[in-house]
C-alpha cells in the first residue's frame, strides 16, 4: 500500500459498516478519549450515551442502537485517518486534534497461538535453533523431513491428529507448539493489558535486546461480558522470536512490553452486511516497508486456513471456566512468520527500525504502524483510573 488516499484505510464498503473507534480529543472539555461510531463515512461522539466501548459492546440491541444513536458531529472519516497517517503533513511535534486510539479501552486483551499450520512449524523451528536466526534454514529443513505432512489436513484434537502425536513422541520430535497446534487445547494467552494497545498511526515497540522479531497480522474479535462476538478489527501481535524461541516461558517478556500490541482503526460491528462468516473467509494482507534499506515484505494470510474456528477460540476462552466482565479482545492468530532474507543469505526476516507495517483486508480496512523501540517510545501513563477520572470529570459517568 504505497497511497495515503482514504480509500486504501478504510473498509471499501464504508457507507454501510457500522465502525467504533476511539480518539482523544484536545478541545477544552472534551479533553481525553471519547468513543465514536463512523455511519455512512460520517465519525459521532458518542460518550456521553456509551463512555467506553465496553459498555457499547453490551448492549442487547447494539446494531440498532448504532444504527440511531445521536452524537456530535466530527466530520469525515477520511479527514479522520488522514490526520493520523504516520506521514501526515503536520507541524514538528504536533499532535492531530483527533487522535486515533485503539478502538478498545477496558477490556482484557487475550491472544491465541500457533492456529495455522505454518506459523506452527515456524514456532517448532524456532524452539528447536534456540531463538537463534542463524540455525533456523537449517532446522527447518529437519523438521520439515521429519514431519512429512501437511499439518493443515489435521483437524486439532481429533484421532487423526493423535496418532500424529503418538508418532512424532516416537521420532522424538514432540513440541509444546505442536501441543497447541494439534492438540485438543488452545493456546490463549493474556497479549497486554487494558487501554495499553496503540491505534491506526501510532509507533510499535521492540524490546532492544531482540534481533530477530517479525510483525504478526490477525483479525482481532470484539467479544462482550455474555461471551458473544460483537464485531471485528485488525491487530499486531507484535513477535520477539529469539525471546520466545529460548523458551516459552518466556511469552511474557516476548508479548506484553510499551507499544507492543497494536489494535484499529476501527471494530466492525456485526449486522446484515458484515458477520462472522465474513471474518471466516476473509484474507488479510501485510505489507512491510523500509525505511533505511528500501526492503519490501508482502503476503497474505487466509482465515479459511485457520485450524481452529474463531467461534471454538473465544469458547475457550470465556465460559463457566473464565469470565471477562468488561469483555475481551481476541487476537485469532496468523499463519506469518516471515522467513524473506533481509539483511544476510540465510538469516531470514527481522525487523529494522522505521519500518512502516500495513495489515490490510477490504471489508475492515487498515492498521499501519512505525517500528521504534518500545524504551523509546513515550511510557505507557493513561490507565484504566485514569480514564474514568477523566470521564467523571467531564460529566459523562
Amino acid at each position: 500500500m504505497t497511497s495515503n488516499s482514504q480509500s486504501n484505510w478504510l473498509p471499501v464498503d464504508v457507507e454501510q459498516a457500522l465502525l467504533v473507534g476511539r480518539v482523544w480529543r484536545r478541545a477544552g472539555e472534551h479533553e481525553g478519549p471519547s468513543v465514536v461510531l463512523v455511519r455512512h463515512g460520517e465519525v459521532f461522539d458518542i460518550t456521553r450515551s456509551a463512555p467506553t466501548t465496553a459498555d457499547l459492546f453490551d448492549r442487547a440491541d447494539l446494531a440498532a442502537f448504532a444504527r440511531t444513536v445521536q452524537g456530535e458531529s466530527l466530520g469525515p472519516v477520511g479527514k479522520l485517518i488522514e490526520a493520523n497517517l504516520p506521514a501526515a503533513n503536520l507541524p514538528d511535534g504536533a499532535a492531530p486534534a483527533l487522535r486515533l486510539l485503539a478502538p478498545n479501552d477496558v477490556q482484557a486483551i487475550k491472544a491465541c497461538g500457533v492456529t495455522f499450520a505454518v506459523s506452527l512449524i515456524e514456532r517448532v523451528i524456532e524452539e528447536q535453533a534456540g531463538g537463534d536466526p542463524a540455525k533456523a534454514q537449517e532446522v527447518r529443513a529437519t523438521i520439515a523431513a521429519t514431519i512429512g505432512t501437511d499439518l493443515s489436513k489435521i483437524k486439532p484434537g481429533s484421532q487423526e491428529a493423535m496418532k500424529l502425536k503418538a508418532e512424532l513422541e516416537r521420532r522424538g520430535a514432540w513440541s509444546q507448539y505442536m501441543e497447541v497446534g494439534i492438540g485438543p487445547d488452545a493456546e490463549v494467552f493474556s497479549k497486554s493489558q487494558p487501554m495499553s494497545a496503540v491505534g491506526f498511526g501510532a509507533d510499535i515497540g521492540l524490546l532492544p535486546v531482540s534481533s530477530w522479531n517479525n510483525p504478526e497480522p490477525e483479525i482481532v474479535l470484539a467479544v462482550n461480558s455474555r461471551g458473544e462476538i460483537v464485531g471485528a478489527t485488525l491487530g499486531n501481535d507484535v513477535n520477539l522470536r529469539d525471546i520466545e524461541g529460548r523458551s516459552a516461558l518466556l511469552l511474557g517478556k516476548c508479548k506484553d512490553n510499551n507499544a507492543s500490541c497494536a489494535i484499529g482503526p476501527f471494530v466492525r460491528l456485526f449486522d446484515e452486511s458484515f458477520d462472522l462468516d465474513a471474518v471466516r473467509r476473509a484474507s488479510v494482507a501485510l505489507r512491510v516497508e523500509g525505511a533505511d534499506d528500501g526492503f519490501v515484505l508482502e503476503g497474505v494470510s487466509h482465515m479459511s486456513e485457520i485450524s481452529r474456528d474463531p467461534a471454538d477460540l473465544v469458547a475457550q476462552t470465556w465460559g463457566r471456566h473464565h469470565q471477562y466482565p468488561d469483555g475481551f479482545m481476541l487476537f485469532l492468530g496468523t499463519m506469518f512468520s516471515p522467513i524473506k532474507d533481509r539483511d544476510a543469505q540465510g538469516g531470514g526476516f527481522t525487523h529494522h527500525l522505521g519500518d512502516t507495517v500495513t495489515i490490510t483486508t477490504p471489508q475492515l480496512g487498515a492498521l499501519t504502524n512505525t517500528v521504534q523501540l518500545s524504551t523509546e517510545i513515550a511510557p505507557w501513563t493513561f490507565g484504566v483510573r485514569a480514564l474514568y477520572r477523566n470521564l467523571a470529570a467531564r460529566g459523562v459517568l
